[in-house]
């Protein structure tokens, strides 16, 4: 990882974001931005100082831009403005959110079109760098003007008001956090309170921290796929190359060719694959799992092109142009980005979906060809996996819901100024939590095909999958009589949090 993230006018990549955000990096103003930025405050300075009211500059917000505000009062307009929307309420947003947003605003910053002072981009850069986070809260954004209430606890900061976490996680106030970090509370030009709020930072910040969990937790999906396929005794043949090669998907393509790379030279394959084998089809949970994975990869390519063209935009209104002009858009409106978090979260819930199918189906002796019933040591007396499907099932159940669509949601605001909403925010928040349902549902698949695994010895499954086992076994013990499962739950999803399953999987074949 680089020692700091250089922010000039083109911005950061996705891989950028999530180092900040997740990992901590620093980052640096380049000497491009630096002059975009102060290009873009003489187009504001000017603009101030000629008597046409501007909005954002010289008048008020929203539903109140009909009011000119007098230059002796615009300093005070901007921190009333920051004041006032700094009015989020509910829990905490996860720090990774919060620097991944602070980011994404610097960012916006760096290309000169809002009209901020240099001194105040690096500000924000010294926040970040500082370790201080703002205390930002759930509820409060409708996505558009951007995350106006999320941006605006960070601005409050800024200034050196409100609360804050320090780079050890404590709580503490604002003013005092700062003065620590030898930072000094920025007070606001013209301009520069609407510039700090109006963008679309928080959703497209999780969106991008949400597309890098998605590609890592479809990799373990077909991990686990490739490991129930096996433990049900199922075929390979159905992932064939030229069979995927019908229908010409690239997720799927993907999704098959690693499916069968993890079942390559599988002896429990092998042992039904004569003609003594008298199934004629798998399941659809097993046969089509490269069709449903392959259709979440898609879905996620999507999300990652609308991604990569929000990373490239100057979200501002009003926004300063090349040419001089200050003029009013609606680029702030969350919609694309609303639209492909809600997209995901769909696709998520269907992965997680079949995943507890394959799980249902290795604990039922009438379909699970010849395992015990619930892979329990001594059925009847030991329950097994049992409840642990009926966690998977609950979180299914959760994640249908959190399926339905945030952004069709739309509810009016600012005296009907503002009368059509994204809500994009709320659809990346209920995406975090569908990523961590599915994680925890692929937990139960491994723990359970990995338990299914030992319960076919003496078959041995294919070096691939036997290397993810191996690994499991590290953390969580093989069969045997009943024990508290929830730790061992908890310790599968660790381990694919933290790369470890992917990584040995890898060992033996590496995973597109």
């Amino acid at each position: 990882m680089p020692t700091s993230i250089h922010i000039g006018p083109a911005g950061p990549s996705p891989e950028d974001v999530v180092a900040v955000a997740r990992r901590g990096a620093a980052v640096r103003l380049t000497p491009e931005a630096r002059a975009a930025v102060a290009a873009g405050r003489k187009r504001v300075d000017a603009l101030a100082a000629d008597p046409a009211p501007a909005y954002g500059v010289s008048t008020g917000f929203g539903a109140l831009a009909t009011r000119h505000i007098a230059p002796d009062l615009r300093t005070r307009l901007q921190a009333s403005l920051v004041r006032s929307h700094a009015a989020g309420t509910g829990d905490e947003v996860e720090r990774e959110v919060v620097r991944a947003l602070m980011l994404l605003r610097l960012r916006t910053l760096a290309g000169g079109g809002t009209g901020v002072r240099v001194e105040t981009a690096e500000a924000l850069a010294g926040l970040l760098n500082a370790g201080i986070t703002p205390v930002v809260h759930e509820y409060g954004s409708l996505g558009c003007s951007g995350d106006l209430a999320p941006l605006s606890h960070v601005a409050l900061a800024l200034m050196g008001e409100g609360t804050v976490r320090d780079a050890d996680g404590e709580l503490r106030e604002a003013a005092e956090a700062l003065h620590e970090a030898s930072l000094e509370p920025v007070e606001l030009a013209a301009k520069e309170g609407l510039a700090l709020i109006n963008g679309t930072d928080g959703m497209l910040g999780m969106l991008l921290l949400a597309c890098a969990d998605v590609a890592e937790l479809l990799r373990v999906a077909d991990i686990t796929a490739a490991m129930s396929v096996e433990a049900l005794l199922g075929t390979d043949r159905v992932f064939a190359a030229d069979l995927q090669e019908l229908r010409p998907h690239p997720g799927q393509a993907a999704a098959a060719a690693n499916m069968r790379a993890l079942l390559a030279d599988s002896p429990v394959v092998a042992s039904h694959r004569g003609p003594d084998c008298t199934r004629v089809q798998d399941a659809y949970s097993l046969r089509c799992a490269p069709q449903v994975a392959g259709a979440v990869r898609d879905t996620l390519a999507h999300a990652e092109a609308v991604a990569h063209r929000e990373l490239a935009a100057v979200i501002d209104n009003p926004v300063v142009l090349e040419d001089g002009r200050v003029e009013s858009n609606g680029n702030f409106h969350g919609a694309p980005v609303g639209y492909v978090l809600d997209f995901l979260a769909i696709a998520v819930a269907d992965l997680a979906s079949i995943a507890e199918r394959r799980t249902d189906r290795m604990l039922d002796v009438a379909r699970s060809h010849g395992l015990p019933a619930f892979l329990a040591d001594d059925p009847g007396v030991d329950s097994g996996h049992m409840i642990a499907q009926y966690t998977q099932a609950a979180l299914v159940s959760e994640l249908k819901r959190m399926a339905a669509p945030a952004s069709v949601d739309s509810i009016p605001s600012s005296a009907m100024q503002e009368d059509h909403v994204s809500m994009g925010w709320s659809a990346a928040r209920k995406l975090r939590r569908c990523v961590d349902a599915l994680t925890s549902v692929l937990a139960v698949e491994l723990i359970t095909a990995a338990r299914a695994l030992d319960l076919r010895a003496p078959l041995e499954p294919a070096p691939a999958t036997a290397a993810v086992r191996d690994m499991l076994r590290t953390r969580v013990p093989g069969p045997g009589p009943d024990r508290h499962l929830a730790p061992e739950i908890a310790a599968a999803a660790r381990l694919i949090s933290d790369g470890s399953v992917r990584a040995a999987a890898d060992s033996v074949t590496p995973l597109a």
